[in-house]
């Protein structure tokens, strides 16, 4: 029998790695809190910030970068983690073009 590796479902562990959605867009979570974000498929980041979590909601701030105004706000979201796969639901966020790209499904590279 093989062994299987645990995957973390909640807490900051449950997001580190660098992830890819539907759209194309590549999103990098770092484990020291901060994030940055490829919208363009250009392979350098085109928006960067800070993040924490706690549990399974998620809330993002400090965002720079090339995005609207509504943007730089916070947004928060809650998560759910099952193997590579990753889903969020939104719960405040002013910005329509980060609702856009963090509401589909994610894929862990």
């Amino acid at each position: 029998m093989g062994a299987c590796a645990t995957v973390p479902t909640s807490g900051p562990a449950a997001l580190v790695g660098t992830w890819t959605n539907t759209l194309g867009t590549v999103w990098t979570v770092n484990p020291a809190g901060t994030f940055q974000v490829d919208l363009t498929k250009g392979g350098k980041p085109d928006v960067w910030g800070h993040y924490s979590v706690s549990g399974n909601t998620l809330t993002i701030s400090e965002v720079r970068g090339k995005t609207p105004k509504a943007c730089k706000h916070p947004a928060t979201y809650r998560f759910n983690r099952m193997g590579d796969q990753l889903h969020f639901t939104l719960v405040s966020d002013p910005c329509k073009l980060r609702i856009q790209n963090v509401t589909q499904p994610w894929t862990k590279k």
